[in-house]
């Protein structure tokens, strides 16, 4: 009797263990790919490079879109990454990139910027 005991304490701490390495391990990687970061900013490129005014309702609901989708740190460091490389290869009017949130009506934490400091959602 006191084998069988011993033997599902130790069932029940080898399942504890995996299925916490299973949380741990699924809450610090990223979930969201740089395809889906460019497919959500796409409609807004033509506006952040020779825009004016408001940013068009596609970029809006693209910008929204990653908003929403950016909730963990891990997330918003891929995002940033993703933005920080791809807006090297583009002329950015840096004016209308930091504005972009605000003329959406939402809050981005992640800059759009050649520039961005990524290390700060690490």
């Amino acid at each position: 009797m006191n084998l069988s005991f011993d033997l599902k304490m130790k069932y029940s701490s080898t399942l504890a263990a995996f299925m916490l390495l299973i949380l741990v391990v699924s809450t610090s990687e990223a979930t969201l790919s740089c395809s889906d970061v460019i497919k959500d900013l796409k409609p807004c490129i033509s506006y952040l490079v020779s825009g004016s005014g408001k940013p068009p309702e596609a970029c809006c609901i693209g910008a929204k879109a990653l908003a929403s989708s950016a909730t963990n740190s891990e997330d918003k460091k891929a995002a940033c990454n993703c933005i920080k490389s791809t807006a090297k290869s583009i002329t950015l009017n840096s004016q209308l990139a930091q504005s972009l949130p605000g003329n959406c009506g939402i809050s981005l934490s992640i800059t759009i910027s050649p520039n961005a400091d990524c290390s700060k959602f690490g």
